[in-house]
Parts: structure tokens; sequence; C-alpha cells
């Protein structure tokens, strides 16, 4: 099949190599501007491969990138190492946060004192620092250089690149699928087309009503004059690639000169892109503004004192893209198959990220989790074009800055509220945002509660957005009942002829069962992977109603779906309310006339009842541990529905309760996340749900399960030793010294007094076991538990 991919670019040019040595060898590669410097970002990337991300994924991309440039030579890579320093105590501990990831993910690297530190880079002062964090594999890459590497072998594999030739079409053959592009110099086919135009992804996804939510932003950088400290330099570069992120900048050499970028000015946004007849010197360069950069020289002289011996000798405003969450756009068009986009990929990730599209293409399978870059993971609020504009100017502006796993964004907010909204305001909540819903993490309204009594303080990095009073409201859950906000849990109907067919081929568990059934079950990827959990709620023969986690589980289904087969995605009209603890049953009972005993109404039944005078589709689910349903209404009745049961409950002690506390109940009943627990790396066996797939029937990624041999790695409980030590999640955990895992989920157990860690380990512990997890540098004892650690009889569930 004849593959092309539009853009010639660091992105283009990787996924042509990787297509071709997959012996995929008749693609064509399209550019609107020369070879191999087209014009777009890669002609003018500085080339700096820090490869330490939060994410494992992204992570994983550079490490592929740095392993594959390498192997080309110096032209293309150099590995100097690259270093990070701390000029603050708070950036100090986050360089401590960063080597935890390194030590999750596999990629060397430790923390430094100011004199270490300083000895690896010829203009850094140990005076003027704190520390650094080095990782020996980092380095540059010479974008140009390994755009026409990787082309070259791509030619020899049979790949043809033309330059000067702009899509101005996509194709739509008569079976749906994409036929082809036009060029303004002719007609090209193909079954394939791969979207890798950077900056002007946007553009070409407009060609074929695909939204690629980006925005080109323009991102300074300078170079120096002549150093006398880099005098005689032999090669373009020796020391490591350095970062100064408490000022927003960063530094490389170039021979006895330095470049300099800086992400502290005000946010460029680009919104006219020059042609490469109107651009200067390429369309992706615009034209220096110097006061803009002065206050970052003033911080790079003061981090590296030699440089006032010269000054700013050329610079630039070169326009990157920037995205709502920082990840790139992957995956192929839902509407027209055959049509795949690879875009807003620096040059740092961009050969992992080629490898993963081109076996997405060639085996059905990216070979890593990349829920977190996939196309369809926004919401269609999230697409709009104000939104993606204000949440991408923020990423820009913090790219750099110290970001706490739990910090919550600061634009397009409130955007999606609940109908309870208002009460929840009048309770003094505390919001974080998800996927453009408002969500309490705790009320302010419940400070004054006893529970929250010996609990113990945290350090100032787990304190943040988290109070002692979410501890309150997680053991008045245990105790007494409370009221949960459950309405940004994405909720499809699937309905139609085919609906149970359908939805029994898609999932691993058993959905023929009588209406009224409530069943958990598992996505799996065609290769065996845990691509989502969902909740699945037989209403009525025909109709179920599906709790995903989130647009992708929607994507999925929507793409697989047969003609009679509707798949709906209802959330916004709904709302529910998590009704959870043991005087649950007694606030719901004399609000309707529905028996609502266990014996009349079981655990993972639905019914539909009235509650006071509201409509309600109840399930009797919980995934705090305790007794409760959700009861689900349209959202006009929502506030009504909320009122009812408040009002009711008084007499029972009931509070409204917050994200914080329900995650400490999920975790200490040992509930997974989806995408953070368990993701497409891992099967469900290894996972600790082989319970929700029932290899008696046929689904999709069955036959992938039954060639799996015995797991080297299972998700593990562990509680930290110290009652009063606390993670928060993606910390490398020590078994005998050594690096062997990483924390998935963590949340202090309020029930059980101690904080409660998953984590991958290898699957040989066994409960009592004992490791170790690095906290910003510390060693925390923990100890390996049984699942749940919390009511393992199901007792206070069922009953």
């Amino acid at each position: 099949m004849r593959v092309i991919i539009v853009g010639a670019g660091v992105v283009g040019s990787a996924i042509a190599d990787e297509l071709t040595q997959r012996g995929w060898t008749d693609v064509l590669v399209l550019d609107q501007g020369p070879l191999y410097a087209t014009g777009g970002s890669s002609s003018h990337a500085p080339g700096l491969v820090f490869q330490t991300n939060p994410s494992k994924t992204m992570t994983n991309f550079a490490q592929y990138t740095v392993e594959k440039l390498q192997g080309f030579g110096a032209d293309v890579f150099l590995p100097v190492g690259g270093l990070e320093v701390a000029t603050t105590p708070a950036r100090l501990i986050e360089l401590h946060r960063r080597a935890g990831f390194a030590a999750s993910w596999g990629l060397p690297g430790r923390v430094l004192d100011p004199e270490q530190t300083a000895s690896l880079h010829p203009l850094l002062h140990a005076d003027r620092i704190l520390g650094g964090y080095h990782t020996p594999t980092d380095g540059l890459v010479h974008a140009v250089n390994a755009v026409t590497a990787q082309a070259e072998r791509a030619i020899g594999h049979g790949a043809r690149f033309l330059g000067g030739h702009t899509v101005t079409a996509v194709l739509r053959g008569p079976d749906g699928r994409v036929a082809g592009v036009e060029t303004d110099r002719g007609r090209f086919d193909a079954g394939i087309v791969i979207g890798a135009a950077g900056f002007w992804g946007p553009r070409f996804g407009a060609l074929v009503g695909l939204p690629v939510p980006l925005l080109p932003l323009a991102h300074q950088y300078v170079t120096t004059g002549p150093l006398a400290a880099l005098a005689g330099a032999e090669s373009d570069a020796t020391a490591p690639i350095l970062r100064h992120q408490d000022a927003d900048l960063y530094f490389r050499e170039h021979g006895d000169r330095v470049g300099i970028g800086s992400y502290a000015h005000r946010p460029m946004p680009v919104t006219e892109i020059r042609t490469h007849a109107e651009a200067s010197v390429m369309p992706s360069v615009q034209k220096f503004t110097p006061d803009d950069f002065d206050p970052s020289w003033d911080d790079a002289v003061a981090l590296l004192p030699a440089l006032a011996e010269t000054k700013v000798a050329d610079g630039i405003n070169g326009i990157f893209s920037f995205t709502a969450d920082g990840f790139p756009l992957l995956g192929e068009h839902r509407d027209l198959p055959g049509l795949w986009v690879a875009e807003a990929v620096w040059v740092t990730h961009s050969a992992g990220v080629a490898r993963a599209v081109a076996r997405w293409i060639v085996d059905g399978d990216p070979g890593i989790d990349v829920h977190e870059c996939d196309l369809y993971r926004f919401d269609p609020v999230q697409l709009t074009e104000s939104y993606v504009r204000e949440r991408a100017i923020r990423n820009f502006v913090e790219v750099y800055d110290i970001l706490h796993p739990l910090d919550p964004p600061t634009t397009s907010r409130p955007l999606r509220v609940s109908p309870f909204h208002p009460r929840q305001q009048e309770l003094g909540a505390v919001f974080t945002e998800g996927g453009g819903w408002e969500r309490p993490l705790w009320f302010g309204a419940n400070d004054s509660l006893p529970e929250a009594a010996g609990i113990p303080d945290r350090d100032a990095w787990a304190a943040r957005h988290w109070s002692k009073t979410a501890g309150a409201e997680a053991l008045v859950t245990r105790d007494r009942v409370a009221m949960y906000d459950m309405t940004p849990l994405m909720r499809l109907e699937v309905a139609g002829p085919g609906a149970l067919a359908f939805l029994q081929r898609m999932t691993t568990n058993n959905l023929d069962k009588a209406p009224g059934a409530v069943t958990y079950t598992l996505l799996l990827t065609e290769a065996g992977g845990v691509r989502s959990d969902l909740t699945v709620a037989r209403l009525a023969p025909d109709r179920f109603q599906v709790g995903v986690n989130g647009p992708l589980d929607l994507d999925r289904l929507l793409r697989h779906a047969p003609d009679d087969v509707h798949v709906r995605d209802v959330t916004g009209g709904t709302c529910c309310v998590g009704l959870w603890g043991p005087r649950a049953r007694d606030l719901l009972q004399p609000l309707t006339t529905t028996d609502v005993s266990h014996g009349a109404f079981g655990y993972f039944k639905a019914r539909h009842l009235v509650v006071g005078d509201v409509p309600v589709d109840a399930l009797r689910l919980s995934y705090v541990g305790e007794l409760g349903w959700e009861l689900y209404t349209s959202a006009d009745l929502g506030l009504r529905l909320w009122d009812t049961l408040w009002d009711a409950g008084q007499r029972l002690g009931v509070i409204a309760a917050g994200r914080s506390a329900f995650n400490s109940l999920r975790l200490e009943k040992g509930y997974r996340l989806a995408g953070t627990d368990m993701t497409t790396e891992h099967d469900p066996y290894a996972a600790g749900l082989g319970f929700a797939v029932r290899n008696d029937k046929a689904f999709l990624g069955r036959d992938a399960l039954r060639d799996l041999g015995e797991p080297a790695a299972r998700l593990t409980v562990l509680t930290l030793d110290d009652p009063a030590a606390v993670v928060l999640g993606k910390e490398p955990v020590y078994v005998d010294g050594n690096a062997a895992g990483y924390v998935t989920s963590a949340a202090y157990g309020y029930t059980i007094g101690r904080c409660v860690a998953y984590a991958w380990l290898p699957a040989s512990l066994a409960p009592g076991d004992a490791v170790t997890i690095d906290y910003l540098g510390t060693r925390l004892p923990a100890t390996v538990g049984t699942e749940p650690l919390v009511d393992p009889g199901m007792l206070r569930i069922r009953r």
C-alpha cells in the first residue's frame, strides 16, 4: 500500500525511515518547502534533548530518539549530557523529583551538589547555584542533519521525497477511505496519508474537517558573540546542555559562542505564517524583538558571569507548536480511515513518535501506551479556538514552572459545571478541574468536622492542594453518609438491535444478563493491553448505559459500532450523585416507594425509581467501598435531586465530599484508575483485573491473552511504614537497593492510618516484603500489602 507523508521535517522523515525499515517501501514524502531544510520548526530548532519528563511515554519517546539518532554519528547527535541547575530551594526539591522520574522510567540521572555541578560546565560557578541534576545520555541534535540522515536512509529503502509541493486537498475514495492528495503540481494516489506538517497542522486538518488543536507560538533564541572561555573549541559543543528553569532559560554551545533560549518573554501567538516566498529567512523564523529578551539576558549573565564580556550577536523569534496539555497529537481520523496525523512533536521526541506511529500503522498497535497523545483525547468543548489558544498559551508560560501534579488549570474556567455547582459553592467547595469540568476537592463547610483531629501534617509539597478536611470527609463516608458529585464521569448510551452483541465483542466480561444487571468490564487493545475499564448497566434489552473514562473510550466504540448500534455521549444532559456510607439506605429508603433493601436491590444492580419527585436511574455501585448508589437523572432535575437528598440527610449527618476523599477511599479498596494504574502496556491479569475477563466468549484482544506467560511485574499495593509519610505518584520503588518499579497512584488511607501506594513491581514480591520509595530524594520504607486493605470480605458494600 502506498503511503504519502505530508511534511518532510524531523517527524515526517523519521516516519518514512521507520516505515521503510518495516518493509513498507512505497512511501512518498511531500513538502511545500525545499529539502531538507524545509522551513518548519525542524529547520531552526536548537536541538536540545532533555529526556526526563513526568510522562513515562514522553520519556520513552525521547530515549528512543537519542538511541536512534546517536547511531548516525556526531554530525547528527552529540551525547554531551544534560544539566539542570537550581538557584532556589524549591527548584532543588524539584530536581530531586525529576531524578525520581528518571529512576522510575529507567533513565540514568542524579542530583549533584554545587561543586559537582559546576565541574561539569566551563561557564558555571558553584556560588551561583544550589545544586544540579545531571543526565549523561542527554545531548544535542543537529536537526537538519537528523532530517537528512533519516530521509536518505528511507530513500535507500525505496522512499521518495519531493520538495516544492503544496498539498491543496485530501482525496476520499468511494469506499470512504483516504485515496491520496492533490497538490499544486498534480495528484498523488495513496491508501494512507500521514499529516506531519508541524505548525501547519491545523491547516492540513482543515482540508478534511479534522480539528488539529495546536497553537503556533514564537519562542526567542539568541547566539552570543565569541567568549574567551570557549576559545579554540574544536567541536560545536562539549559541555552539557544547560537549563536554568528558575529563569526560564536554556543554554548550549555553538563552538566559542553560546546559544540561549528563553521562555520568559510574553506569549507570542502566531496567527499569520509567511509563505516561503514572503519569509526573509524561512516561514518558521520571525523577526527578533530584542526588548522582549533584555530581562533574560540579565538573568543569563547572573548565572554565567562570563557572558558579560560579550553580547547578543543575533536572535530569532522561532515558531513552535503548543497544545492545550503539552502532549503531541497522534492518531487516525475516525471518519476518514487511512488519514493519520503526527503533530505538535518537538525534535526531542521525534524519532520515538515516528516509531510509535509506524508500529501503529503497520502492526495495528503503537507498541507503548500513547493515550496521553491520542488525537481524540479531548472533549469537543476543548477543541474550540479560544480554549486551545488560552490553554496553549498557559502551557507556554508554565513550560519551565514547578508544577504540582494537582495544580489545576487557571484559564477557561469555569467551563463545565454540574447542576449541583451552586450548592457546592454555598458549601465552600475548593475546586479543581478535569476534562473541562469543575470538580470539588473538598468542602470548606466541613472544616470543623471532628474527624480531622489526629490526621498527621504533611510536608509542604504533599500539602499543596490538600486539607485535613478531605481526610475528615473520607472518615465520615466510612462512618455515616456522604454525597459525591459524579457528574463528570462520562456516560454513553449504547442502543439498538445489535447493542448487546457489539458490547460483548468489544469488552471482556459477560454482558448477556437480564435488564437491571450492572457489569464491570474492560476494553482491551488487540494486543491484550488494558485500554480502559467500563461499568455497563443494561437498562433495557437493547439499551445500555456505559460509564467510561473519557473521550478515548467513546472514540473506540464509535470506530467499531455497526450500523444497527447507536453510541451517544449523554453526559452533558444528565447528572449523578454518588450516595455512599453505612447510612445511605437510611437516607434513601424514606424518599422512595421502591424497596432498596439488599434483598430487593442487590449489589451491581440497576433500578428505575423516584427519589422524592425526581425520576432516577439508580445503580447500586460503590467506588469508595461503602454501601450506596449512583443516582442518575436529567440535568434539569439535578438541583432538585441534590436538595431532596441533602434535606433528608441532615438528621443522619450527611455531608458533601470531594475528589480527594474519593481517591483515598478507592485506593483503600484497591479500585484501579485506567490510564494511571494500568495502561495499554499492561494485561488485565498483571493489573489484578483477571476477574473481569471471560475467555469463554469472543472479544477484541482475547487471542493475545492466550499467549501470555507469567508476568514479570504486577500491580502491587504498598503501605508506607511511617504513619505520617506520604507519596503522590510516579516515584521510583527500590527492592534490595535497586530501582525495580514505580508508583502509579497514591493517597493517604485515613481508615488504615497510613499512605497507600500502588506500584508496578516484580511479580516475585509477596505480602510482607519490604521495599523503599524515593520521595524527593529521601527513601521511605514501605511494605507489600494484601488487597483490598479495607473490608476484604466486601461486607460493608453488600449489606
